[in-house]
Order: structure tokens, then C-alpha cells, then sequence
């Protein structure tokens, strides 16, 4: 056969795909719709390492340089100090700087650099502060708003972020001076873990939106046949009607290439406007991989050939207008059980390879075994539904109707779910890998956010001010109580020994008796008492020696450091070293985890114990609890430390800690199964709509014989519902079985073999949104007019 041949014939079959008359446009534009909704996907898929990398770029863009040292001011040096808090939330990213000559660089997104008591918002943040919901980030950012950070300064549109010019920054208080932005991170591999992870979820994410494409270039076969009846009338052999309907199904694909393409370029406008799992990006940002983009648009076409080939295989069309369909045969079980064996047989000898410490695992045999099991699972769903519907019969008419259709025509019902089945097979085997490696990279903090829910910590300038500042945030609203500690540190007076070369020290802890029971185990307490608290070596910390070294009951301690380093600078109040006794009655006591989790050591002492003694630049250490019955009760304390002090910091205690990349790899898997449900969603409708528009006639008749509408409805629900049922009956048993196989991979068990009920419900609230949203075309196509005939 030569090319031309082929070409003629093809081109033949686009034209009618094209010139088709409306129901031949309908079909094509179904087509066109199906395929150009599944490649816009998987462009958006494409686009997604690179869209992550882009928000890592522009993240280490707008950072400070910190490799460069700068050891004194210069022209062109600041001082920086990143100040990230928390709104309702959302993280508010924010940079203060003070320059030290006229010179600064400006930073990325800015038009100039902002003058003393100004600031440069974000687009998001400065929108955000002109509504009510801003007020209380209002009062936290007291700086006045002059100019807008352009796109170079931020990750996404969505990023709030403001860069502001204080006054108050010092060497004391910065976090460092620079003299320009940008410094590259150094990439880490990730572990083997995580690479399993992103190459299960590729595989599973992408392999749904695949078999939607097969699906969609198979919309209209039964008119199809019907117009490659009227060609072999007029002379057409049944390999040029076989080509025509490549040709065909060819022109919808490439329509739909178009169509895919132009939904991309909307996509892209609208990146920034949606955030999935805190998630957004710029345009420009949402680009595919070239090698992937490629291959899509490659594989779209010809997968369409192939799929029409295939779908006339057991279709003999004669002439006459008649189409007469082989005998059906039973669906043989043996070849689909052999993929799945087959992807089985592939992972299994992997079993125990990968490990924690991995930097790589054998992608090609996982990738491999997972797509093998995955569709010889979807390969199962058409016996499974024949041999299923073959059992039912009595019932309601509706239910009747349902079963009849099924009976007659599994094949299409089948299709139309089998994205379903693997969207949800892979959806329970993620959700089991997800849960078994959460304890992996999820760590108990030791924080206890039973005692305190926020710690803020602040410099003062001595004991008094320190004390201040507590009783400061111990009347801000929403506060139910405070853990209040004055930090300072005593050391051990008089001369060096041999092989000193500073004095022992430790530290001294000033408070009440309620906050130092946070700290250690107390027999008793009252104003006035004194304890040297030991933590024998716990969590790593140094041996008790390093306290009793400088602190004894009965001893005297000294203020300040009697033996400063030579490069510290000399203060203008100094004079002999102020000293403090430890009372003899002091008890020695054992430490316990404070609400951050920490086992600390040295001095606790109530404030009458030590008076006015002058203590060595003191800070103020504030443990909140919170009343939960006060609205945004933690945004009014982060107000009150930041009035308090700009430069203190404010941390939120979190029970767990959560790997950063592992968090990563999670929220890119969560957007894209997101995006791979709404992709089933749409496909079944759309394949539930191009069946109703092929029983036109037949509703028509039904409804003109008599049958109520509602009878009708119900019997489009069943036809939805059954076919799901089983896929899902399906899934479930597939996924659990990947999923065991997969964790053995690693060597890891499962951790609830009840992970896929959230996946069975999204199924079943599938079957509802797909039946509601077509009803309101059953009911169009019910009309008499659907008896007209040309």
C-alpha cells in the first residue's frame, strides 16, 4: 500500500470529520473537546517541574547574597534582617534593611529603594492590607506603603511580601550586612523514598488522562459506522473504509492538538488567580518540558490511528446502510490477568532495593511494572462489567432500561469509567504509600502545644525592662497565660584555673513559680526560693559539670563575664564585676522538657531571690497559651511582640515537623490529582452526554410510547452508577494490591487498610455530579423532535 494511498484516504476522512453535516461537526467537536481537554492536562503536567523550579529561582533571587562577607560598612552595604510572620494562616514574607552608605542595591522588584518608615508590598499583600479582612496585619507592618514589588521579587502572583527601610536595625539585631541579592542553593537529591513517590505519581496521574484521549477518538462510532456503510455502497473496499475512519478520528485529534493548546494558553493566564495546595505561579512560569511537550503532541495523533484501527476489528460494514457487528464472543480473562501478572512479575523482584539512604532507585523496572499493572486492571473492567451486568434483571423499568443498555453495549460503558479505575487504583496505592512513609519525614517536635501555643523572644536592656515587656503580653487580648522568663547568665568568679581559658558559666532563668515549673521538676516554691536545675546529659546537652562548675548552693556567681574575649567591646558601664549568692537553701532539682520541647539547665530563681541585681543583657522569653474563644487571638499577640520590639521573634509551636522536601513532593502530587480528578469528572460527562446524543431517537421513541421522563432519568443514574460501582469494586482490590507491593519496595507494612474510603466517596459523589449535570440534555434530547428523520 503506498503512501499515497494512505494520504488520499486520510485526507478523505478528515474532510467528512469536517464536512460531516451537524452531527458529523458534533461528533468532531465531542473529539476535538475530549482530546483538547486531555492535552491541556498533560501540558499543565509538563509544566509543573518547571513551574517548581521557577519558584525555587525566584526564591534565591530575591535572598540577600550571604556568601560574600562583608566585614565593615561600605558605599554599597545594608543591613538585613528577614522578618517572616504568620496572618490568618498565611505566610507574610517580609525583608528590613538599613543602609550604610548611599549606595544600596536595590532590591529585585523594586523600582528604588523605599526611604526610613517605607515599605514595597507584593500586589497580593498591598490588596490584602487596603481591605477589612487587613486590619490586624495593618497594625503589624506600621510602615507606610510608597511603591509595589514587581514580578522579580516575588515567587507568585499570590506571594505576600513587603521589603521595608527601619531605622532601628543594628549589628545586635541583623541578621547579617550584605551588599547585593541572589546566591544559588545547592541541589539536594532527594531519597529513595521520595523518588518512588514522584515516579508512582507520575505514572498514575498522567495514565488517566491517556486513556481519556483513547476514549475521546472513539465519541460517535455508531454514526461513524453508519456513514462507512454508505462508502462501501458506492465502491469503498474495507481497508479504505478502515483508513477513512483514521482519517477521521485523525482530524478530531489534530482539532483537538488545537484545542489542547488553546486551553493551555488560557491555563497559563490564569496560574496566578487560582491556588491549589498553596500553590501559584506567574505565566511565564508555566512552561512544558520540550522533550515532554513533544511527545505529547506526538503521541496524541497517532495514538488516534491506532485507536480506530483497533476499534474496527470486530465491526464488519457492509453495504446498504447496514452495519452488522461480528458475533460477540466472550471477553477472554486470560491476556488482561497476563498484564497484570506481567507488572507484578516486574516489581516484585525489586522488593526491599529501596532504601532511606537511596539517592536512586531502578525507575525504569517501577515505571514499567506500575503502567503494566495499571492497565491490565483497566483491561479488567470490561469482563468485569459484562460479566457482571449478565446477572441482573429484575427490577424497575428504569433499572430494566439501565441493564438492557448495558447488556447490549458494556464495551462503551466500560470506556467511558475506565480513567476512573485508574485514577482511584492509583489514588489508594499513593494514599498507602503517603501514610507508610508519612512517619519517614514526619517527626514528633516535642514541642507541647498543650502548654503554650506561640514563644516570643525579645532583648532588653535590663531586668525591669524585660519584666515589662511580659506583663505587656500578658494583658493583650486573647492571651489565657504566659510562661514569663528574664535569660541571663552567671559565671564562676575569681581566677582562671589551669587550662581554663574563660570562666565556667550557665545560665540564669528569672520568673515566677508557675514558669519555672515548666523547666524543672520543683519539691516546692515560693518567692524567693533559688534552684540549680541539672539535665544529666539529656537530648545531647553537656554533663552537669559544666553547671556545678559555676553554680553551687552557697556559692557567690558573678554578672558578668569577669574574663570577656579581648575583641568584645568595652562598655561605657564598666566597672568591677557585679556578684549575686546563691542561697545555701537553694535545691538542687531535675530538669524536664519546657513546652519547646527543650531540656534546659543552669539557675532558676523567683524575682525577690535576686532583687535589683544587675543582670548581664537580659531578654525577655514569652511562652503564650492561647483563649480559643478569642477571634485571631494569635495575630493580636504577634501585633504586641512587634510593638513591642520590630526586631523579636515570634515562633509558632507545632506538635510535628514535616520533611520540607517530602511536603514538596506532597503538594505536587496533591495539584496534580486535583487536576486528574477534575480531568475524570469531565470525561465521564462528556462520554455520558456523547451516549445520550447517540440514543436520541430512541428516548424520543421511549417518551412517545408512553415512558415517563423521570423513568428515563433514573435510568441514565443506573447506567452511570453500575459500571462505577464495579470499577471502583475494582480499584479498590488493585489498589491495595499495587500498594502492598509498592511499600514492599521499600520494606515498609501498611498503615491502614481503610485509606481507600476517601477515594470510594469521591467516586460516588462522581456518579451524582456526572447525573445531575446531564440531565439537563436527557431532557432536551426527550423532546419529539428527536423522531425527525431526513
Amino acid at each position: 500500500m503506498s503512501l499515497g494511498t494512505w494520504a488520499r484516504d486520510l485526507t478523505l476522512g478528515a474532510r467528512f470529520a469536517v464536512t460531516g453535516g451537524r452531527s458529523g461537526l458534533l461528533r468532531t467537536a465531542l473529539t476535538a473537546t475530549g482530546v483538547g481537554f486531555g492535552v491541556a492536562l498533560l501540558l499543565l503536567a509538563a509544566s509543573f517541574p518547571n513551574m517548581l523550579f521557577q519558584r525555587e529561582v525566584r526564591e534565591s533571587v530575591r535572598a540577600v547574597d550571604a556568601g560574600q562577607t562583608v566585614a565593615a560598612p561600605r558605599a554599597d552595604s545594608f543591613l538585613h534582617l528577614t522578618r517572616n510572620t504568620v496572618y490568618r494562616n498565611d505566610t507574610v514574607s517580609g525583608l528590613l534593611l538599613r543602609p550604610e552608605g548611599d549606595r544600596p542595591p536595590i532590591p529585585p522588584g523594586a523600582p528604588a529603594f523605599p526611604g526610613t518608615g517605607e515599605m514595597l508590598v507584593s500586589p497580593a499583600l498591598g490588596k490584602l492590607l487596603d481591605s477589612s479582612e487587613g486590619a490586624l496585619l495593618r497594625e503589624r507592618l506600621p510602615y507606610k506603603v510608597v511603591g509595589t514589588i514587581g514580578e522579580a521579587g516575588l515567587i507568585g502572583p499570590a506571594d505576600l511580601r513587603y521589603v521595608a527601610h527601619v531605622d532601628f536595625l543594628d549589628t545586635d539585631n541583623f541578621d547579617g550586612r550584605g551588599v547585593r541579592y541572589g546566591w544559588s542553593v545547592p541541589e539536594e537529591p532527594m531519597n529513595g523514598f521520595l523518588i518512588l513517590l514522584v515516579v508512582v505519581a507520575c505514572v498514575v496521574l498522567l495514565l488517566p488522562v491517556l486513556v481519556f484521549v483513547a476514549t475521546a477518538v472513539r465519541f460517535g462510532g455508531e454514526q461513524r459506522d453508519r456513514r462507512l456503510a454508505a462508502l462501501r455502497l458506492i465502491g469503498a473496499d474495507t481497508a479504505m473504509t478502515r483508513r477513512i475512519a483514521a482519517g477521521e478520528s485523525l482530524a478530531g485529534a489534530l482539532l483537538g492538538l488545537l484545542v489542547g493548546l488553546g486551553l493551555f494558553a488560557v491555563a497559563r493566564q490564569f496560574a496566578g488567580v487560582f491556588t491549589v495546595w498553596d500553590v501559584n505561579a506567574f505565566p511565564g512560569d508555566v512552561v512544558p518540558m520540550t522533550g515532554l511537550a513533544v511527545l505529547v503532541l506526538a503521541v496524541v495523533p497517532v495514538s488516534s490511528v491506532v485507536v480506530s484501527l483497533f476499534a474496527l476489528r470486530g465491526v464488519a460494514i457492509e453495504p446498504l446502510g447496514v452495519v452488522r457487528t461480528a458475533t460477540p464472543r466472550r471477553r477472554r480473562v486470560w491476556w488482561r490477568l497476563l498484564l497484570l501478572v506481567a507488572g507484578v512479575a516486574v516489581l516484585v523482584p525489586r522488593i526491599g532495593d529501596v532504601e532511606l539512604s537511596d539517592t536512586g532507585i531502578d525507575t525504569v523496572s517501577v515505571v514499567t511494572g506500575t503502567t503494566l499493572a495499571l492497565i491490565g486492571l483497566t483491561s479488567l473492567l470490561p469482563w468485569l462489567v459484562e460479566a457482571g451486568v449478565k446477572r441482573l434483571h429484575a427490577g424497575p423499568v428504569a433499572w430494566q432500561l439501565a441493564v438492557r443498555r448495558l447488556q447490549l453495549s458494556s464495551g462503551t460503558a466500560a470506556r467511558a469509567v475506565s480513567g476512573i479505575v485508574v485514577a482511584a487504583t492509583g489514588a489508594i496505592a499513593l494514599q498507602m504509600l503517603f501514610q507508610a512513609m508519612e512517619h519517614e519525614f514526619t517527626q514528633v517536635s516535642g514541642e507541647d502545644t498543650g502548654r503554650a501555643q506561640i514563644t516570643i523572644g525579645t532583648d532588653a536592656r535590663n531586668a525591669g525592662e524585660a519584666r515589662a515587656v511580659i506583663d505587656r503580653v500578658a494583658r493583650t487580648e486573647g492571651v489565657a497565660g504566659v510562661i514569663g522568663i528574664v535569660e541571663s547568665r552567671v559565671w564562676r568568679p575569681g581566677p582562671l584555673k589551669s587550662g581554663e581559658e574563660f570562666a565556667p558559666t550557665t545560665s540564669l532563668r528569672v520568673g515566677d513559680c508557675a514558669s519555672l515549673r515548666e523547666f524543672a521538676t520543683l519539691p516546692s516554691c515560693k518567692d524567693g526560693d533559688v534552684f540549680v536545675f541539672l539535665a544529666h546529659g539529656a537530648q545531647g546537652n553537656p554533663d552537669d559539670t559544666i553547671v556545678t562548675k559555676a553554680a553551687r548552693p552557697g556559692a557567690p556567681v558573678a554578672l558578668r563575664d569577669p574574663y570577656p574575649h579581648p575583641d568584645e567591646p568595652k562598655r561605657p558601664n564598666d566597672g568591677p564585676v557585679p556578684q549575686w549568692r546563691i542561697p545555701a537553701t537553694a535545691k538542687v532539682v531535675d530538669s524536664r522538657p519546657d513546652p519547646t520541647g527543650m531540656y534546659q539547665f543552669g539557675v532558676l530563681a523567683t524575682p525577690s531571690a535576686v532583687g535589683d541585681a544587675p543582670l548581664d543583657d537580659p531578654d525577655a522569653q514569652v511562652m503564650v497559651r492561647l483563649d480559643p474563644a478569642v477571634p485571631d487571638a494569635a495575630d493580636r499577640v504577634r501585633n504586641a511582640a512587634d510593638a513591642i520590639d520590630p526586631a523579636s521573634w515570634v515562633r509558632t509551636l507545632k506538635d510535628t515537623e514535616r520533611d520540607a522536601a517530602f511536603s514538596s513532593v506532597r503538594t505536587g502530587i496533591l495539584v496534580g490529582s486535583t487536576l486528574t480528578m477534575l480531568l475524570v469528572a469531565a470525561s465521564l460527562l462528556v462520554a455520558t452526554l456523547e451516549q445520550l446524543r447517540d440514543r436520541k431517537r430512541l428516548l424520543s421513541s421511549l417518551v412517545a410510547f408512553g415512558t415517563r421522563r423521570s423513568t428515563l432519568s433514573w435510568s441514565v443514574l443506573w447506567q452511570t452508577a453500575v459500571p462505577i460501582l464495579l470499577g471502583l469494586l475494582l480499584s479498590v482490590a488493585g489498589g491495595l494490591g499495587l500498594g502492598v507491593v509498592l511499600l514492599k519496595l521499600g520494606g515498609r507494612r501498611v498503615e491502614d487498610w481503610w485509606g481507600f474510603l476517601p477515594v470510594v466517596g469521591i467516586g460516588l459523589g462522581l456518579i451524582a455530579t456526572v447525573t445531575l449535570l446531564s440531565m439537563p440534555v436527557l431532557w432536551r434530547l426527550m423532546r419529539a423532535d428527536g423522531l425527525r428523520t431526513e
